[in-house]
């Protein structure tokens, strides 16, 4: 009979997990490394697309008038990403990963569309100012939410319903046209997605022992790489409205 308390056998044991660990971690990296890789390139295609509207005179008067307001096509354009998002999210279980991955980049191309006049309100030299303070705020939110071993779980409600009373508030603005209530709602839309990126990144990483090893992971990659796009596209725009300098 062997004996269960040889201390050869405990150490062979311990090593055995140790690697099962670093493997499970290795894992974890590169699923996250993937998660991060789509998108820094959804937010890249979202600025190269932004700036070659804007750039082509021709192509920026398909989507906006030369008052900046937009046309048909820019309504659907503008539109087009919503229903994309829901898209990805009722048809998760249904879609091919490929079909995620090209309805993604469709959204970040389309998204660039929409924030092609930010170059018509704001000098570049302050979009690319904003553009590196939120990559730094983002990274290292980011970073938070990935390494921290409190549980952010109770964020979720809290964030989401102030994400709510974002787009109540803009919404309202619309006919109220007042700069109070939109420097409200801009100071509390930093505060919001910067709480959701820390949140975001934690739920991502949790995620990944749901996933691993199943043929989910992938499209779990891909759909967490939109939550984050849209955390970082959401801090740009918001961040913008109090560092960008009118063009």
């Amino acid at each position: 009979m062997a004996n269960n308390m040889d201390p050869r056998l405990a150490a062979f044991r311990a090593q055995a997990a140790g690697q099962a660990d670093a493997g499970f971690d290795a894992g974890l990296r590169k699923y996250m490394l993937g998660i991060y890789n789509y998108m820094a390139s959804g937010v890249l295609l979202t600025g190269i697309v932004a700036l070659l509207v804007y750039s082509t005179p021709a192509l920026f008067a398909v989507f906006f008038n030369e008052i900046g307001r937009p046309t048909l096509m820019g309504w659907a354009a503008m539109l087009s990403p919503l229903a994309i998002i829901l898209a990805m999210n009722f048809g998760l279980q249904r879609m091919q990963e490929s079909t995620l991955k090209a309805l993604f980049w469709g959204f970040a191309a389309l998204m660039g569309v929409s924030m092609s006049t930010i170059f018509a309100r704001y000098t570049g030299a302050s979009i690319a100012q904003t553009f590196f303070v939120t990559a730094a705020s983002f990274g290292a939110l980011s970073l938070y939410g990935y390494t921290t071993k409190k549980d952010l779980s109770a964020w979720g409600r809290f964030l989401f319903m102030g994400v709510i009373g974002i787009l109540i508030a803009m919404i309202a603005n619309i006919f109220i046209q007042s700069s109070a209530l939109q420097l409200a709602v801009n100071i509390v839309g930093v505060l919001v997605f910067a709480g959701l990126t820390a949140y975001d990144t934690q739920r991502l990483r949790e995620m990944y022992y749901q996933v691993a090893g199943s043929s989910f992971a992938g499209k779990a990659a891909v759909m967490g790489a939109l939550t984050l796009y849209l955390n970082f596209i959401n801090l740009f725009q918001f961040l913008l409205s109090f560092m960008g300098n009118r063009d």
